[in-house]
């Protein structure tokens, strides 16, 4: 030790002094888009200001507008965009150029106790701490001045047509809604959002400053704060340490450390601070996080190890068996004088409600939500937020639930599962009374519903051979028959035949038929009768029910007369809609095409016109076939005629013409009442221009 000491000598000792006379008012600028050799000290600072408890600093330096590197348009086109031609104080720019830019500093770091600033004289090392280490950047919040100065001007553009475009302000129905009271976990959540601290942020006000250059007087006298002005060593203790003071600082004893949970949403859960819980508590914050768990993924999220009729003894007390799975309670996810967050409804209601579909899954696989509202007479939202915890949307289907059954646990645990078909028989005797419903209701609509079923695409086909296989040995049953009266007809002379002529027809219509399958199941199998269907006539051409054309005729006259301009895809839309909306076992619409629909359209007083979309449409070919009701045996008919004439030539027109146009052609008895009827039925306004309905997108 002694030889080492010798080896490296101590060639010189420094004297540290710390410098508080500026310890909470010292910050360090940094530039990171600028190199260090080319600084502002030279150039000049218009303004500084600061708010000093979020230590946030905003400087304005001049630009040198005489610079050969100066753009002069391009500092006037900026200058013009942001403060526009007028001329006023609050202007950012006040002579008509950009002449000066603005720097903005985000903290480097939010713990600045190890860095301080240190300076060197005379065999000294003066240390002041650090308050804050800032980067400054340039601000562009220029930009964002330009862009709503534009966003001003387009609205007073539209505000303008739009004075001419819509009617007179007409009579709107206020609903007035009251708040209730505001939970703790609510206003937790407010407290952290975004928007509310940005709130906070701006209600600190700036404090403005004063800026001194690097050589000015003022300067100097503050640069001489930076040195320690009690050189006594009594004034400096936090440096005067004792040896065994200074090995405590380098190794402080052990303490027992504060465990500090980690920040972070409300939704994220930390698996390391999951297994430090007891056994109950994981499983009932994991229940409440998934909602819905098979319980082999429950002991894959556990540590390894763990007894699995423990587990058995917790989940029963926080979840309950729905198709083998686990579901958590209702009254685990809404405690007792707890309200809904979207309606105001109490606990003890959502639970009766959330309960009553969890039952009903217990006995089917998906549930209508419109069913499930009527019964327990809850909000939209609420029902939706149920449905979503457990089920997930399926076409023509309403909500399957989340998992598939799990046989596997109910093979392997007989006794919890007769347990769990207990709870959940006493929980239905409570349903039934609260809801007044009875079982026997939804078994009975189950045992209608089970005669339409959803088939493969191999099943249909096989079906459809096997219809087409009956109806040849029917048709040649009746040639047979044929053949055999002709045969017999000995009395026929001599050089004549009797000839049998067999209507032929196509296998299958050569067009693809419109899906009228996405309706509700009409005692169909996939869109098809079934075989217990009364419209299925199995030696009838094609084997399905013909369609009714009246039916049709009607639905379409219907519906024009009441929208006046629709698309083609619009129309098949409210087609599947309408089929949707006709009782079980109703087939008057059978096998439709979409040439049938079209030619049933153009028989009903209706015309298709030639829209000229621009070529960057993104509409298909059934959003582009535009059909009008042209005559409806109105005398309004000669002004909608004229509007569809008008966008024959234009994909969108402006207001005045479409006014201009009418006067044109009907004389000076069109009113502003007429246009703004006509523009209500046909039309639709967008930035300004009007558009025929269903030719633009929302």
């Amino acid at each position: 030790m002694a030889s080492g000491e010798e080896d490296d000598p101590i060639i010189q000792e420094i004297e540290v002094y710390l410098a508080k006379s500026l310890a909470e008012k010292l910050y360090l600028f940094q530039y990171p888009v600028r190199p260090a050799t080319m600084n502002y000290d030279d150039v000049a600072h218009l303004s500084a200001k600061i708010k000093p408890k979020q230590q946030k600093v905003e400087l304005e330096v001049g630009i040198d507008t005489v610079s050969p590197n100066y753009c002069r348009s391009k500092g006037e086109q900026i200058a013009l965009n942001v403060d526009g031609t007028s001329i006023d104080e609050s202007n950012t720019y006040s002579t008509k150029m950009m002449d000066k830019q603005t720097f903005s500093s985000i903290q480097a770091t939010t713990n600045t106790a190890r860095y301080a600033a240190a300076v060197f004289r005379k065999g000294e090392l003066h240390l002041t701490p650090l308050q804050g280490i800032l980067q400054m950047r340039p601000s562009f919040s220029y930009l964002d001045k330009a862009d709503n100065k534009h966003r001003e001007r387009e609205a007073a553009n539209e505000a303008g047509d739009s004075s001419q475009d819509e009617a007179e302000d007409d009579i709107k129905q206020i609903t007035v809604r009251f708040a209730r009271p505001e939970s703790e976990q609510a206003r937790q959540r407010r407290i952290q959002s975004y928007e509310f601290l940005q709130k906070k942020q701006a209600e600190e006000p700036w404090v403005h400053l004063h800026y001194h250059g690097l050589k000015d007087g003022r300067s100097e006298h503050e640069r001489q704060y930076l040195y320690c002005q009690a050189m006594d060593s009594t004034e400096n203790t936090e440096l005067v340490k004792s040896p065994s003071e200074y090995l405590a600082m380098l190794m402080p004893p052990l303490a027992e450390e504060k465990i500090v949970k980690p920040v972070g949403p409300s939704n994220v859960l930390s698996m390391a601070q999951l297994r430090t819980l007891p056994l109950g508590d994981q499983v009932k914050t994991l229940m409440k996080n998934v909602k819905v768990m098979p319980f082999a993924n429950l002991m894959g999220l556990l540590a390894s190890g763990t007894d699995s009729t423990a587990v058995l003894r917790c989940i029963q007390q926080v979840a309950l068996l729905v198709q083998g799975n686990w579901v958590v309670k209702s009254d685990v996810l809404y405690p007792k004088s707890t309200f809904s967050p979207h309606s105001g409804v109490p606990a003890e209601v959502l639970c009766r409600g959330r309960d009553f579909v969890m039952w009903r899954f217990t006995h089917e696989r998906s549930l209508m939500r419109k069913e499930i509202t009527a019964i327990i007479k809850l909000p939209p939202e609420d029902v939706k937020e149920f449905l979503d915890q457990m089920a997930v949307p399926r076409t023509n289907r309403g909500w399957e639930f989340l998992l598939p059954t799990d046989h596997d646990f109910v093979k392997k645990h007989p006794d919890v599962a007769q347990r769990q078909h207990m709870l959940w028989m006493g929980i239905q005797n409570k349903l039934e009374k609260v809801f007044n419903f009875s079982k026997d209701d939804f078994l009975q609509k189950k045992d209608t519903q089970t005669e339409s079923q959803y088939i493969s695409g191999e099943q249909r086909l096989k079906v459809a051979r096997e219809n087409a296989r009956q109806q040849q040995v029917s048709l040649q049953k009746d040639l047979d028959a044929r053949r055999l009266k002709a045969s017999n007809m000995s009395s026929a002379p001599i050089g004549t035949e009797a000839t049998v002529r067999i209507k032929e027809e196509p296998m299958s219509d050569p067009e693809e038929s419109m899906d009228t399958s996405s309706a509700l199941l009409n005692g169909s199998l996939n869109g098809y009768p079934s075989a217990e269907s009364p419209n299925m006539d199995p030696h009838s051409d094609h084997g399905v029910g013909q369609t009714s054309i009246p039916e049709l005729q009607d639905f379409v006259r219907n519906t024009f007369r009441k929208h006046f301009v629709l698309c083609l895809s619009e129309v098949k839309r409210l087609f599947n809609l309408h089929l949707a909306s006709l009782p079980t076992g109703h087939c008057l619409f059978g096998h439709v095409t979409d040439r049938m629909l079209q030619d049933t359209i153009l028989h009903s007083n209706c015309k298709q016109i030639l829209v000229p979309f621009p070529p960057q449409s993104s509409a298909s070919a059934d959003e582009q076939k535009v059909f009008v009701l042209w005559e409806s045996g109105e005398t309004f008919d000669k002004h909608r005629q004229t509007l569809f004439e008008i966008f024959m030539k234009n994909y969108r027109v402006r207001r005045n013409i479409i006014q201009s146009r009418l006067t044109q052609e009907l004389g000076d008895a069109v009113t502003k009442s007429d246009v703004d009827r006509l523009l209500k039925e046909c039309c639709v306004s967008l930035g300004g221009m009007w558009y025929l309905k269903g030719t633009v997108q929302s």
